[in-house]
């Protein structure tokens, strides 16, 4: 990993980016900069991915300041979503059986812990069923209003693309660390935000993976492609991508597994390397 941004680079065929922390800045906007550098790597042939934690619900805030609609891996990569037709591509999901192991494992190792699990249809806001559940008390990392309710049975009693593990006295980074030896192949754990929550996906699902089935959809290659993230759970896409870039705000394992890092979302590092190639 290099701090420096001087060096040459081939023009990028596929970029990808992670969106909180990363493509937005603080107060959730991209800025002008950004979005003009990402339409002149579209106008210019290139395709540009968002790849995020979030479900395929709250990708409308972004691309309608985007101006447009790109692919998203969304879900740390257990789904692909086309923002532009509203439909859900391909989704891959932890079963029943699964989540009340893990549910098993979270009560004996890190008790007091809440549980909510992620759910998708064939589209965003597919109201066939709820799509955010959780057990009673649990308590947010960030704003979410359209969770409902339930018992912790009934929260694992369908299949979730994302089991999420909330502990407010705890750090991320500590949760995984406990939870990560005893879950094994089971899931994929990993973390967006350090305040303690975890997000565990089907085994071998990580926005590498999402974006692997992206390059092969459209043609593309991994060792054309340059990455931005800032958090774990970006982790196998740096260093999936031919070049993983780091954000300046950047979690210190996020930093360590990059080609190279940038200046921090506040201060348009997606667009101060992107302008390398399209200005």
């Amino acid at each position: 990993m290099t701090d420096s941004s001087q060096f040459l680079l081939p023009r990028p065929a596929f970029v990808c980016s992670d969106v909180d922390g990363t493509l937005i800045n603080d107060h959730d906007a991209v800025s002008a900069r950004t979005k003009a550098a990402i339409e002149n790597l579209t106008s210019d042939g290139a395709h540009f991915v968002l790849a995020t934690g979030r479900p395929p619900r709250w990708i409308d805030p972004i691309t309608s300041q985007l101006g447009h609609a790109p692919l998203a891996v969304c879900a740390n990569g257990a789904v692909i979503y086309d923002s532009n037709s509203d439909k859900v591509l391909h989704s891959e999901s932890l079963s029943v059986e699964t989540l009340v192991a893990l549910a098993d494992l979270v009560r004996r190792t890190l008790p007091g812990s809440g549980l909510a699990a992620e759910r998708v249809g064939q589209s965003a806001h597919d109201a066939a069923t709820p799509q955010f559940v959780s057990s009673p008390g649990y308590k947010h990392a960030w704003l979410n209003p359209d969770h409902v309710e339930l018992s912790v049975e009934e929260v694992l009693a369908a299949p979730a693309i994302k089991l999420l593990v909330r502990h407010g006295g705890m750090s991320s980074t500590h949760m995984r660390n406990v939870l990560a030896p005893l879950v094994g192949e089971l899931a994929h754990i990993t973390f967006s935000t350090d305040k303690g929550l975890v997000e565990l996906s089907a085994p071998g699902i990580t926005k590498a993976s999402g974006l692997a089935w992206v390059t092969q959809h459209l043609n593309s290659a991994p060792h054309h492609a340059v990455a931005f993230g800032d958090m774990p759970n970006d982790i196998a896409m740096l260093e999936w991508a031919g070049h993983g870039v780091a954000m300046g705000n950047a979690h210190p394992e996020a930093r360590d597994s990059a080609n190279e890092v940038t200046s921090s979302n506040n201060d348009d590092g997606v667009a101060v390397v992107l302008e390398r190639w399209w200005l």
